[in-house]
């Protein structure tokens, strides 16, 4: 090639490909950190050959997800062995590890992975195994002092023999794992900084008993016969959601489920109570409120049975007991067999309503209505009992008379004048 012809090409404008690639090799390395991380592994390690500056970039990856996606019908290497050559070949610390996979997995595999993840700054730690995977939690999670969050998930758990605690572990998600009644026990009592709890469709134990002092956000999502909490005074947020059969109403015991709860749950924030949590909570004597108020309670949700006056009284217990309360929710749920109109006159059993003055509440959200008695008793009931409410939203389960309804509450008086209605379609 002649000097001209060599001038030339260097002074030739790159093509448009070159451009490109030109703009890749020339991103901020923050910004190819998060596009790493939001490929698959075999993705994020193909990028290699985008350019130098891509080259170890996926073995730099602090956050590593192994799934399906990582094995290729054109590749002969098994999850197994895809799990081992990237963590052989990873460069610096991993903070996140995320095992999901169908399939069984041999236990000495994922006690290697998790061995090797202990001696690696690891804090994250999520395992999704196969469904029915039988698995014991290795020696060395326990000793491992980064490991801030746990999830495990799909697995029957066990304990090794003898374990320390977990002495950093701040948020344990168990979710459709299969465990004793020690076993839970035992987990929750070796976690002594926890703060964060997601229990969701648990087998082998119906009783929650629940002790953790540091604990400020709980989630309950199962079919469990009884919660019991002790020392969860620090607790700030908390959503429950029993599955019961309906036709079978669980009492424990004959004092107020109501009471047990809610004692120690003294700095409680939010509190959403779903499926048919509150007919557990209605089982027992139930006060008209509560001896100790819910001072820093600002937001409430629940599910009500309109047909069930235990239910109705349970839930004007946790509001006329919340005097910071803001915001409301309520959800009309209707269980086969319910009888409408068998507790019409509710309200009327009520004191007088000077004595439930709503202060704080602002907003209220009340769906699936079916303009019942019951129901438009407790609309007029809250109209009547907020000062300073902003607006009531309303939503009708079907379009069935909801026009007749909306004519009825507009009727309404209020006790604040700037209270707007909104009324949505079914």
């Amino acid at each position: 090639m002649s000097e001209f012809q060599e001038q030339r090409k260097a002074s030739k404008p790159p093509s448009k490909v070159e451009a490109e690639l030109d703009k890749i090799s020339n991103l901020p390395s923050d910004v190819i950190d998060i596009i790493l991380e939001h490929l698959s592994i075999k993705e994020a390690v193909r990028t290699s050959i985008l350019s130098t500056k891509w080259r170890y970039k996926s073995a730099m990856l602090q956050n590593l997800k192994f799934d399906e996606r990582c094995v290729s019908t054109q590749n002969p290497l098994t999850f197994a062995n895809i799990v081992d050559q990237v963590l052989l070949l990873h460069i610096g610390p991993i903070r996140k590890f995320k095992l999901s996979h169908r399939d069984l997995l041999t236990t000495a595999d994922i006690d290697r992975w998790v061995l090797h993840l202990s001696r690696n700054s690891i804090k994250h730690l999520i395992l999704e195994l196969g469904n029915g995977q039988h698995y014991s939690l290795p020696s060395c999670l326990f000793s491992c002092e980064d490991i801030i969050c746990l999830r495990l998930r799909n697995c029957i758990l066990k304990l090794p023999s003898t374990f320390n605690d977990f002495k950093s572990l701040k948020r344990l998600n168990i979710e459709r794992v299969t465990l004793t009644q020690n076993v839970f026990e035992d987990v929750i009592v070796h976690c002594p900084m926890l703060e964060g709890l997601i229990l969701k469709n648990c087998n082998g134990f119906t009783h929650l008993n629940i002790d953790a002092p540091t604990l400020k956000f709980l989630v309950i999502e199962g079919d469990f016969e009884d919660v019991n909490l002790r020392n969860t005074l620090n607790l700030e947020y908390v959503y429950i959601a029993l599955e019961f059969n309906v036709k079978q109403k669980r009492v424990v015991g004959s004092s107020s489920n109501l009471l047990k709860f809610v004692v120690h749950l003294c700095h409680i924030r939010c509190l959403e109570i779903t499926s048919y949590s509150l007919k557990y909570l209605a089982a027992g004597a139930m006060p008209g409120k509560l001896p100790e108020p819910l001072i820093y309670l600002k937001v409430l949700s629940t599910s009500v049975s309109f047909t069930d006056l235990e239910e109705i009284t349970t839930a004007l217990c946790l509001i006329s007991s919340s005097p910071a309360l803001q915001e409301l929710e309520i959800f009309v749920h209707r269980d086969d067999g319910d009888v409408v109109g068998e507790v019409n006159s509710w309200l009327e059993n009520l004191d007088d309503n000077s004595n439930y003055q709503f202060t704080q509440l602002r907003g209220i959200e009340i769906t699936c209505i079916s303009g019942a008695k019951a129901e438009l008793d407790l609309i007029k009931f809250l109209l009547l009992s907020s000062p300073v409410l902003e607006r009531m939203t309303l939503q009708p389960a079907s379009g069935d008379g909801s026009l007749e309804m909306l004519k009825k509450v507009v009727q309404f008086r209020r006790a604040s004048m700037q209270a707007e209605i909104i009324f949505l379609d079914p």
